[in-house]
Parts: C-alpha cells; structure tokens; sequence
C-alpha cells in the first residue's frame, strides 16, 4: 500500500472480522487503537472483552515501518525482540475509514473500520477483494460489538 499517511490511521479501530488465532481466541468487541511513540515508531493497543472468563484482555505492542513511511508495511512486536508482518493491502485511501490487514503469510486477516459495524454491501466488497487476493474468505470470524 503506497501513499500512506500515519497520521491519517493513528487513532481507534474496530475489528469487523479475523482469522482465528490464539492470540484473540474467543474475544469479542476487539478494539486497536494506534498512537505515536516518542522513538518515531507507532504504540499499538489491542483490546477485547472475553465472555467466558467476562473479563477485558489487552495487549500492548510497539510497530516500525519496514522501509518507507509512506508504506503501510510496519512490523509490530507484543512480545519483546519478537517482530511480526503488519501489512495494509486495502485502505480507503480517501476517508481511512477501512482497512484490511494480513501478517507475513495469507494465514492471518482482519477488517478494520472506524465504526464497530459497516454496511452489508462494503463488507461484501471487501470480503470479495480479500477472497480475490487469495484469502479463504468462508474462514473469517465476525466481531460481536453489541454484547458482554
């Protein structure tokens, strides 16, 4: 994704829909929420409410771009020397009001928005992109925002 703009994708995200991982197994109202570190690198919050254990989970990690800032690859580490894939194949370049996201591989997805529910015709748009750029789509894990 050429032509970022941190400062545009700073701030609150909601979690529309992801691939299972044991990371967030099981949670629900996920949130990340994006902010600048003092080092020029990205503070990375990823909260959600588990309704088994009724009770939120949150993990504080740290991001840096991979090679330009004005590509939205960043490599994003929770836990500590450990770094992972941070990469935006699809961004609504005009609002930054949606984006989708993989790791290193096709194994991990998610569907980010500003807003905790998109309209049923955008979310079918950007399941179709996503199942075009090679991702099986029928195993997305749709986000409940409304309960806890």
């Amino acid at each position: 994704m050429n032509n970022f703009e941190l400062p545009r994708y700073l701030g609150k995200w909601y979690e529309i829909g992801r691939f299972d991982h044991s990371f967030e197994e099981g949670l629900q109202q996920v949130t990340a929420e994006y902010s600048m570190r003092d080092d020029g690198g990205v503070s990375v919050l990823n909260r959600g409410f588990n309704p088994k254990k009724q009770e939120w989970d949150e993990a504080q990690g740290k991001a840096y771009f991979v090679n330009s800032s004005d590509v939205g690859h960043l490599k994003v580490s929770f836990f500590g020397p450990f770094y992972a894939s941070y990469v935006i194949f699809e961004l609504d370049k005009q609002h930054y009001n949606y984006a989708l996201i993989t790791g290193p591989d096709r194994d991990y997805f998610w569907l980010l928005a500003r807003t905790p529910q998109l309209s049923t015709e955008l979310q079918a748009q950007l399941v179709e992109q996503a199942r075009e750029a090679g991702f099986d789509t029928s195993k997305i894990i749709w986000v409940d925002h409304n309960s806890q």
